[in-house]
């Protein structure tokens, strides 16, 4: 592929936004992409994609690279991804042969993965054997999975109508909702995500609202429902009958699911902002069925997050284990007796996951709940991002 300076550009300003200014990858990218109409599909794939990878392994290439200009670094990871440097004044500071060597003599797994040392130790302690495996998973690029809106069409007449667009896709067994892209492209500015027919979400988030068992005509509360990609899917798999509140500390994340629902033709949608425990009080014993789709580490995702592992930390985990055991010991009243919850993250760590709910099971406010089943999805499994469901019964008095 040949180089264009523009570009490289481009991808230098993103990095310096997302490493200096410690913004949100997707974000600056979104707003790089933007800042020039007149770069086409292909310089635009290019810099999303390079500016990701670089991410990805940003330690890995800093260790390698002869200096921490931006042009070394690019340089240093084109040869990584197996590519040869133009003779350009730019690079000539980069010695392929000496890169090599100086990557073959590396034995440090951390360093190898491009991860902090303290993920490294982390993740150890909490996956043990399995963890080298994980992370390798994890470092991979992430596939672009579509979740079929069913209330608009099927999953075979979608893919029909993809194709004669050229975008082809395959299916996934195990998840009824899924369309996976057989080449990574924008799908969002194809007609059929305009008229609502698709979204897209990562498969194993996918089996999260099917955990729920919710049928048509319930009461659902979605409690941390965020940009509501998972109210969507509850709507549609209960058929757009019934409620389902979608609920979250962040007005504006609300106002974004409200958009999106109007675009998939759901109709039972009701966004309500968490204002404090009155809030929660108001709703007890109102729901059939309770989401906790709570915040977590995020380390699940890390295939298409990159950037998540610079921002966090052990005392940021602490602090999200804390959030999520509140939320535990206080969401829950919603649920009417006989009602069923879904505890869910996008962490694969077992201290935010099954810790957690055997820790809620045995406090006072969650004595009269019982674990029906649970479910550990790694990537280096399933092919997908990290996850944990849980989903649990309250008992009838």
């Amino acid at each position: 592929m040949k180089l264009h300076n523009n570009t490289i550009r481009g991808v230098h300003t993103a990095l310096e936004a997302i490493f200096e200014d410690g913004q949100y990858a997707d974000k600056v990218i979104e707003r790089t992409l933007k800042s020039n109409p007149k770069w086409g599909a292909r310089d635009r794939s290019f810099i999303a994609e390079t500016t990701y990878e670089m991410v990805r392994w940003w330690r890995l290439i800093n260790h390698l690279s002869p200096s921490k200009d931006y042009w070394d670094l690019f340089g240093t990871y084109w040869l990584m991804q197996g590519n040869a440097l133009p003779d350009w004044e730019e690079f000539a500071r980069i010695n392929p042969e000496k890169l090599k060597g100086k990557y073959e003599s590396i034995t440090d797994p951390a360093l190898l993965e491009s991860i902090p040392d303290w993920l490294q130790k982390l993740g150890e302690a909490e996956l043990g054997g399995k963890w080298a495996s994980e992370i390798h998973a994890l470092n991979e690029e992430a596939e672009v999975v579509l979740r079929v809106n069913t209330l608009k069409t099927t999953r075979e007449r979608l893919k029909n109508q993809l194709a004669e667009d050229g975008i082809d896709t395959y299916l996934a067994k195990g998840y009824p909702d899924a369309l996976i892209l057989e080449e990574r492209q924008n799908v969002f500015r194809n007609p059929a995500f305009k008229a609502g027919l698709f979204e897209v979400q990562d498969a194993s988030s996918q089996l999260v609202a099917s955990a729920l068992a919710v049928e048509p005509g319930m009461r659902v509360i979605d409690a941390c429902a965020g940009a509501g990609g998972k109210s969507l899917h509850l709507a549609a798999l209960m058929e757009n009958k019934g409620k389902v509140i979608s609920m979250d500390v962040e007005e504006w994340k609300l106002q974004q699911a409200k958009l999106r629902a109007r675009r998939n033709g759901v109709s039972i949608f009701e966004p309500k902002v968490i204002e404090g425990t009155k809030t929660i009080k108001r709703l007890k014993e109102s729901a059939d069925r309770l989401l906790l789709d709570v915040p977590c580490s995020g380390l699940g995702v890390l295939r298409r997050n990159p950037d998540t592992k610079w921002k966090l930390s052990l005392e940021s985990i602490e602090k999200v284990r804390q959030t999520q055991q509140e939320i535990l010991q206080s969401y829950p009243s919603m649920l009417k007796p006989g009602g069923q919850m879904v505890y869910a993250t996008c962490s694969i760590l077992p201290s935010e996951n099954e810790l957690q709910i055997q820790k809620f099971l045995g406090s006072e406010a969650g004595k009269s709940f019982e674990l029906i089943e649970d479910k550990k999805v790694l990537a280096q499994e399933s092919g997908f991002d990290g996850f944990y469901i849980a989903r649990l019964k309250k008992k009838s008095e």
